[in-house]
């Protein structure tokens, strides 16, 4: 079955937490299709209207990204899986990115400082899939590759937790190897699983080192959710076009190089039944290393297994 979800403020909400109400229950197969916003709360579908501003149905004070859900899928329940199956994506016609008022880990790095805050106003072709931009008195153009940046079910734990920083349950992973094509594998927490997603991006380059990718609303998600009963993960897991991909994130970039590795020798284990000594050895020679980001509070790396790597 496919569901369609309207773009208003009852949809939307800024924090994860166990206890939201649903705003749609589906079951295991269901495709969604809906709009998201931009990262500035509006929308707008075309350079000659004006852009619609949202707000959160749960009244957050902080508003942070902008998330549609929580959906839940009957059946769901603490120690599934659940995948989301990425169908399609169509960005919307315009984008931001921001540069200046460097994360912390930038400064004294870049000569960069909070005076020269810049705002990178982007036109969108999703058509062509590329992108322009006017910095200072050149135009330059890039091609498209957008994907969501923000997908996760519910914390197990009580309470609501920020969507910036990305953890076991998914959340803001800000992946860009999540494109059309791919499958998301999320552990389950509570029953439901409460899966929310948003935050498109058009274009990310790895580490999305200024604070932001293009970010841009999505004039369509198309996403199917299905939960696995025997699959078991302690961490996300996903199936690109680039290849089998593990995550790891921490506050330390080593310790999250370090836990995206683990999770993927792990996989290797299983997926050839080979010993872990075997399969870190395998890793090494197969297996590349990506910083996701290193802006939201916590570093990610991801490891990617090439499909066609080993024959």
């Amino acid at each position: 079955m496919i569901h369609s979800i309207p773009l208003n403020s009852s949809q939307l909400h800024s924090s994860f937490n166990r206890d939201y109400e649903p705003i749609l229950i589906i079951d295991s197969g269901d495709t969604i299709q809906l709009k998201t916003i931009d990262i500035q709360w509006g929308y707008s579908a075309s350079e000659t209207e004006e852009r619609t501003i949202f707000t959160s149905r749960e009244n957050e004070d902080k508003l942070a990204h902008p998330i549609i859900g929580p959906i839940a899928i009957r059946g769901a329940k603490p120690g599934m899986v659940l995948e989301v199956r990425t169908n399609k994506l169509i960005p919307g016609w315009y984008g931001r990115n921001w540069a200046g008022g460097l994360p912390a880990w930038q400064n004294g790095k870049l000569d960069i400082t909070d005076s020269e805050r810049l705002q990178v106003d982007w036109k969108l072709d999703a058509a062509r899939m590329t992108g322009s931009c006017e910095l200072g008195s050149q135009e330059f153009k890039v091609g498209l590759s957008p994907f969501l940046g923000l997908m996760g079910v519910a914390p197990a734990e009580d309470g609501s937790f920020p969507t910036k920083p990305p953890g076991y349950f998914g959340g803001n992973i800000d992946c860009k190897e999540l494109v059309p094509g791919s499958s998301l594998f999320l552990p389950i927490s509570v029953d439901g699983a409460l899966f929310s997603l948003g935050d498109g991006h058009a274009l990310q380059g790895d580490g999305e080192s200024s604070g932001t990718a293009i970010e841009c609303p999505m004039d369509l998600v198309d996403i199917t959710l299905v939960l696995h009963e025997d699959m078991k993960l302690s961490m996300p897991r996903a199936n690109t076009p680039a290849g089998w991909i593990t995550f790891g994130f921490d506050q330390d970039l080593n310790e999250a190089a370090a836990g995206a590795l683990a999770e993927m020798v792990s996989f290797m284990e299983q997926l050839y039944n080979i010993s872990r000594t075997e399969a870190a050895a395998l890793s090494s020679v197969a297996v590349d290393l990506h910083i996701t980001q290193v802006v939201n509070d916590v570093k990610g790396v991801h490891a990617i297994l090439p499909h066609a790597a080993i024959r």
